[in-house]
């Protein structure tokens, strides 16, 4: 491919976004800025998709100065899939975010930098896939997340979201940090920051270490436990497409640096997969425990996107183990599921996301005991939001279904292995994902029942009503893919094939679908019929009931006349018991005046407030920043605000440098 082509061509539409979106009216920008990501999306997708079907690999060299020198672009099979994943995601969000800006017409300045900032992330995202050089890497790295950084602070406004943006900025510069060791260390060993130099590394040395350092840098931004805690603060403080971006791809981008670096480890699969697999299911049942306590849906949705990172890690995890094994068939159901739902959940988490942001454009709430009966005035929102829980519950007909599918069956096979060991692992996994699908069943009847079902809680200065039909266009395309996931799943996996083979290129996974090939057709029809089946039955029930008067009246009380909202089921209730059971990782936190003894009759007001706090972050975090405020406070005087002391402090630098120069002559 024309060198040109891949690199100005993606990056053309950044370039234009700094001239064309200041000077755009208004009303305009957000679309302008959706014409950009488009071109963008067309633009790296072409080369994508030819990667995928015609099995070549795509690459142009950058020749930049010392020290970084010839900066080589790759675009092969696993970098071609996030690619697609990100143009697919971030094409549904700046659609879906015109409807959404529509509402903040009045910070023009703000406006214009969020879409620029959004054209910029994207843009980074795919160069992120696409860069095999070190330093270029964290380079374009560094740009994503303070693109990033800069969408999720749009409502710089409140104090609450500066503090998830400094939390968020600290945690990945954290992670940046041991991804700058990382490709230090690969360069003082052999020379060179190009990626194949970690290949070179692993070939005659132990991988643990290394492999370690880079796991976790990837790990902060995927959000694997304990690297999580900038998730549930990012996410309710962004706009809600940006939520869906960061959820469906900007987490994802820690996954890839993962799996990039799997592709050159030459030994230790079984150790690094038995260790993954194990995080994977303490990831996965710590993230969807917190969200099925707390009530602030999008913070919800954020531990959920905690509890799916684990989802693929499994996956990788049980690739792993195939490959160290030898269980080729247990190593292509690992992988394939991780890349597969990889997708699965940038879909149905993106959904999530968008309909949070429905309901909260228009009750300006997200606080879901606040809300309730919103199925009566919006109910296209309501619809989506129960598609979007079926699939992340991992149910038919939708697509999450499928790769949970596809990591059961993995766990299954694993169980043959003449490891007991092994054998207690599979069968520990299989118990722990069985709860994980049952807790987010639970968090999501908990979640609709509440927002949607029942009567309102809180009469609304301007009453909700559906959001505007731009909004709705991509979540209805969302579901339609979603769907079609869920009724082809054995197509999608022949376009993985390919994706497999970079983590075992002698591999040949055709033998492996083959043999899943007739189970998933017959999910794929299953799916179907029910699909049919339950328009069917919508069908005949709006025939019967077309002509037929529908009269609404008050829930029968059991003769009790005088109900109120108050009275309803409430999402704390719904989930107490399982936050007693698990009362050392979801502490409660009450604030409420105490009725004394002379308070028979009380006349003053008194209220009662609780939340949840987050495990790590209250009992390992915060502890450690105060005792690290105290050491720093030891220093103080050194910023004493004295011309002088500071003049003197560049006299002492001098000396000691022009000391150490004298003693490297000698």
């Amino acid at each position: 491919m024309d060198p040109f082509y891949l690199i100005f061509g993606t990056l053309i539409p950044s370039l234009i976004s700094l001239i064309a979106i200041p000077l755009l009216p208004e009303k305009n920008k957000s679309a302008g800025a959706f014409i950009l990501v488009f071109l963008t999306a067309l633009i790296s997708s072409i080369p994508a998709i030819q990667v995928l079907c015609f099995h070549h690999i795509v690459e142009a060299e950058v020749f930049l100065n010392y020290p970084i020198g010839t900066v080589l672009l790759r675009i092969d099979p696993l970098s071609a899939w996030f690619i697609l994943i990100i143009n697919l995601t971030c094409l549904c969000g700046s659609f879906y975010g015109i409807g959404y800006m529509s509402s903040y017409k009045d910070q023009k300045n703000n406006i214009t930098l969020h879409w620029i900032m959004y054209v910029i992330l994207h843009t980074a995202l795919i160069w992120v896939c696409m860069v095999q050089n070190g330093l270029a890497f964290l380079l374009v790295w560094e740009i994503m997340s303070i693109s990033c950084l800069l969408l999720i602070i749009f409502e710089h406004q409140k104090s609450e979201t500066l503090r998830a943006g400094l939390i968020y900025l600290v945690q990945m510069h954290m992670g940046v940090a041991l991804l700058s060791v990382g490709f230090i260390w690969v360069y003082i060993a052999e020379g060179s920051f190009d990626f194949a130099a970690i290949g070179t590394y692993f070939s005659h040395n132990s991988p643990i270490i290394l492999f370690l350092i880079f796991f976790i840098g990837f790990g902060f931004k995927a959000g694997f436990l304990p690297l999580h805690t900038w998730l549930p603060h990012a996410h309710p403080a962004s706009p809600s497409h940006i939520s869906g971006i960061m959820s469906g791809v900007i987490v994802k981008m820690g996954i890839y640096g993962i799996l990039r670096i799997i592709t050159y480890l030459d030994s230790e699969w079984l150790r690094i997969g038995i260790a993954m697999l194990i995080l994977s299911l303490l990831t996965s049942f710590y993230g969807i425990l917190n969200a099925a306590v707390h009530r602030d849906y999008k913070k919800m949705l954020a531990f959920c996107t905690i509890e799916n990172i684990g989802i693929i890690g499994m996956g990788i995890g049980l690739g792993l183990i195939g490959k160290g094994t030898g269980n080729d068939y247990l190593f292509y159901l690992g992988f394939s599921a991780a890349l597969l739902h990889t997708l699965n959940h940038s879909l149905y988490k993106a959904l999530l996301f968008f309909t949070a942001g429905n309901i909260y454009q228009q009750t300006h709430t997200r606080n879901m005991e606040q809300l309730g009966g919103l199925i009566k005035v919006m109910p296209v929102t309501a619809i989506a939001f129960l598609c979007g829980s079926l699939a992340i519950g991992g149910l038919p007909p939708f697509n999450g279904f499928i790769s949970e599918f596809l990591i059961y069956t993995g766990l299954l096979d694993g169980m043959k292995s003449p490891n007991v060991e092994l054998n207690v692992l599979m069968i520990l996994s299989i118990a722990v994902l069985a709860i994980v699908g049952g807790i987010s069943m639970l968090t999501f009847t908990k979640s609709f029942g509440t927002i949607f079902l029942g009567s309102p809680r809180k009469s609304f200065d301007h009453p909700p009503k559906e959001v505007s039909v731009i909004m709705q266009i991509p979540i209805g395309i969302m579901i339609g893919i979603m769907l079609l996931i869920g009724i082809f799943p054995n197509y999608l996996l022949l376009i993985i094939q390919p994706v497999v083979q970079v983590f075992n290129s002698a591999y040949l996974p055709s033998p492996a679908l083959a043999v899943l090939d007739p189970t998933l057709m017959m999910v794929g029809r299953i799916s179907f019929l029910l699909i049919v089946l339950v328009a069917l039955l919508y069908f005949i029930r709006s025939r019967r009931t077309k002509a037929t008067e529908v009269i609404y009246g008050p829930t029968w009380g059991c003769a009790y006349i005088v109900p109120n909202p108050r009275m309803q089921y409430t999402g704390k209730s719904f989930t107490k018991t399982l936050a007693k059971m698990f009362s050392v990782f979801t502490d409660e936190k009450k604030e409420y005046r105490e009725l004394q003894d002379t308070d028979v009759f009380p006349t003053t007001e008194t209220h009662y407030i609780s939340h949840y706090n987050e495990f790590f972050e209250t009992r390992i975090i915060d502890p450690l920043d105060k005792r690290l405020l105290r050491l720093m406070n030891y220093f103080s005087f050194i910023h004493n605000g004295r011309t002088q002391m500071y003049i003197l402090y560049g006299l002492l630098f001098i000396l000691v440098f022009i000391a150490a120069t004298f003693l490297n002559l000698i």
